[in-house]
């Protein structure tokens, strides 16, 4: 990968790392803001941004910003309904100005399993970015990060083990213990670029909604856990329904961590743990 699309996407990943420090009350911008300036930049030099592509990210910048900061409650409403579509056409790569790098082609990694390829998404991890700058309920220290921790763990165990026994029991994977040389470069561009958008999207963004309300309902945040899991099913029909099957009962998973933790971490970690675990222990994908 050359030197200005490496530098693209780690400071894009700096900017997610970076948006749980607070900005200092002499600084005009926080952390994650000067390095996602920096990605932006180090996008259009080495080609990975067109013009497109900042007319699309600033619109959906100032909707997901809009969406709690707009003073009218239906103004509220309105820049929440933007910021849904956007946030999906971006992340399912619909909106033009992004031009992705391959960054593992066509690998195969152990006998049985199909070829492998992962793109880089700017659109995707923008996403998440964003969705999490703005909207998110975040931790604020490493005390609270440890409570969330807690809280998580049992259900990170379960949903790991759940899904891969559906998955093996199903016939859609079989164990193969592998460490290819590529195996960190894989978990860090999906968990920058696509697990903290799609847990931002559908547990910080729709359950939480959802659940806010429904908050006058007796069972409202139930509801809203269910209807997140199920989208998040939906969203991966293209691989075939087991595979949206196997998605679903993972994003159940993702959403009690959620729903128990009220804080973005929890499903991040759940959705990470069980990506790596699949990679390293299953054939893959």
């Amino acid at each position: 990968m050359p030197t200005l699309t490496l530098l693209t996407f780690i400071t894009l990943a700096l900017s997610v790392g970076t948006v749980w420090f607070s900005s200092a009350s002499r600084r005009p911008l926080a952390p994650w803001q000067s390095w996602f300036a920096v990605a932006l930049l180090c996008g259009a030099l080495s080609g990975v941004l067109h013009a497109s592509a900042f007319i699309a990210l600033a619109l959906f910048g100032g909707a997901a910003w809009l969406t709690d900061a707009a003073s009218k409650k239906y103004l509220r409403i309105l820049f929440g309904a933007i910021t849904l579509v956007l946030a999906f056409a971006l992340a399912i790569h619909k909106l033009p100005g992004f031009s992705n790098p391959v960054v593992i082609a066509g690998a195969v990694f152990s006998a049985g399993a199909k070829p492998f390829t992962q793109y880089a998404n700017f659109d995707k991890g923008a996403v998440g970015l964003i969705l999490l700058a703005f909207i998110c309920h975040r931790t604020a220290s490493l005390a609270e990060f440890g409570s969330v921790l807690k809280k998580t763990l049992p259900v990170l165990l379960l949903t790991v083990a759940a899904v891969m026994a559906f998955a093996t029991g199903l016939g859609f994977v079989q164990p193969a213990f592998k460490l290819p040389e590529v195996t960190l470069q894989f978990l860090a561009v999906n968990l920058f670029f696509t697990v903290v958008a799609e847990e931002a999207f559908f547990r910080g963004f729709i359950q939480a909604r959802l659940a806010s309300a429904l908050s006058g309902f007796r069972h409202g945040a139930w509801v809203a856990l269910l209807c997140s899991a199920l989208l998040f099913g939906a969203a991966h029909l293209a691989g075939g329904p087991l595979y949206a099957a196997l998605a679903a009962i993972a994003g159940l998973g993702y959403a009690y961590a959620y729903h128990i933790a009220q804080r973005i971490e929890a499903p991040i970690l759940v959705h990470i743990a069980l990506n790596a675990v699949h990679f390293i222990f299953f054939t893959y994908p």
